[in-house]
């Protein structure tokens, strides 16, 4: 999987979301949520973009110009979608695990400071990966610990194969630098 492929596959449910809620009025306290946990997680470059797009009618490339990557590959497949949803990213597409560490240590992290949709997502997230079982299932495992706190990679990665106790060790360093920004 290529990494626009795998940034869509990450990030495929919130791009639904904004497409499907962001233009309707009658759930903009709804969307406004979502950009908030957006935000709470570091999206506020791409929620800036998101607003100029849904609540201002932007649909020229110049919105995505103060952009990174990450973020203008989000808020390019956003436009595409409300052209042409047929062209929105699977939400149940199974991204490469290893790849998603930024954006689940964002979730626990947000989780884990009280945020009650960051949790309700991470805890979906967390039952889709125990249904996978194998190395997801271990994963989902060490999801909710890690919300509550845990950060003992030896308690965390007791029993995991290499490529899940790599992709715990990134979700630790990306936990480790969003704490120190918090402080």
């Amino acid at each position: 999987m290529d990494r626009e492929a795998q940034i869509l596959a990450v990030h495929a449910v919130f791009i639904n979301q904004v497409v499907t809620i962001g233009p309707q009025t009658d759930r903009q306290d709804e969307f406004e949520n979502l950009l908030k946990l957006a935000s709470d997680s570091g999206w506020s470059s791409l929620v800036a973009a998101i607003r100029q797009i849904i609540h201002k009618g932007r649909r020229d490339l110049e919105v995505l110009n103060s952009l990174d990557e990450e973020d203008r590959i989000i808020a390019e497949s956003i436009l595409r979608g409300l052209q042409d949803p047929s062209t929105l990213p699977d939400p149940n597409a199974k991204p490469d695990p290893t790849m998603a560490a930024p954006g689940l240590a964002a979730m626990i992290h947000a989780a884990g400071s009280g945020n009650a949709q960051a949790l309700q997502i991470i805890a979906d997230m967390a039952d889709q990966m125990s249904k996978v079982g194998g190395p997801m299932g271990k994963l989902a495992a060490v999801i909710r610990p890690m919300i509550n706190g845990e950060r003992d990679p030896d308690k965390l990665c007791k029993q995991m194969d290499s490529n899940t106790e790599t992709m715990v060790m990134g979700i630790l360093e990306e936990l480790k630098q969003l704490e120190a920004d918090n402080r």
